[in-house]
């Protein structure tokens, strides 16, 4: 009878961070019994998924807040929440204490955000919350209307509100019913006084 060997995995991580906190995700489907211990300094995880064991021995960068720290175990991967223990502070350069290029640690870029990033949103509050939906493209821009300081432009504007007799155009290359190869006479040119 033969027994298979059992070799452990180091399960792909992705993380992404913000000032406050750090976000882990552990990509391991269909886990059974996972163990997660997670340490002001570090986390230890395993578990076993089809057949196939998994275990990852992290030391953060710097110290994280357990008690306000959270998890969520489902059936694709675990996603931890880890708050940092001092917040506030410049983004930690790497996630791991020692420095060294990991395969199985990747950054999550639907969750990452650049540190600038970060502080533009925290200067402008109420960006999030703007409805663009308002601007209807080009169209919309009219006559530049309720704009303080453009008065005099509307009529230097002139007949350019609708952009009327562009009815029968057609922008996609091809002549539109009617058109013809024949340009219109251009009027001639008149003489000015010096």
């Amino acid at each position: 009878m033969m027994t298979a060997t059992s070799t452990t995995i180091t399960p792909e991580v992705l993380w992404a961070q913000r000032t406050d906190e750090v976000f882990l995700t552990i990509n391991v489907a269909d886990l059974a019994q996972p163990k997660i211990d997670l340490t002001a300094t570090g986390l230890t995880f395993s578990g076993t998924a089809q057949g196939k064991e998994y275990k990852l021995d992290l030391e953060f960068f710097k110290e994280v807040d357990v008690e306000k720290s959270k998890q969520n175990i489902t059936l694709r991967n675990i996603t931890l929440v880890i708050a940092k223990k001092t917040t506030g502070e410049e983004y930690w350069p790497r996630l791991t204490k020692e420095k060294g290029r990991y395969h199985w640690l990747k950054t999550n870029f639907d969750l990452w955000k650049d540190e600038d990033d970060e502080d533009d949103e925290a200067k402008q509050p109420g960006m999030d919350g703007l409805d663009f939906s308002q601007f209807q493209g080009m169209g919309g821009m009219g006559g530049m209307g309720g704009m303080p300081g453009m008065e005099g432009l509307a009529g230097a504007m002139g007949g350019m509100g609708g952009m009327g007799g562009m009815e029968g155009m057609n922008f996609d290359g091809a002549e539109a019913e009617g058109d013809s190869d024949d340009d219109e006479e251009l009027p001639p040119l008149e003489a000015t006084e010096k």
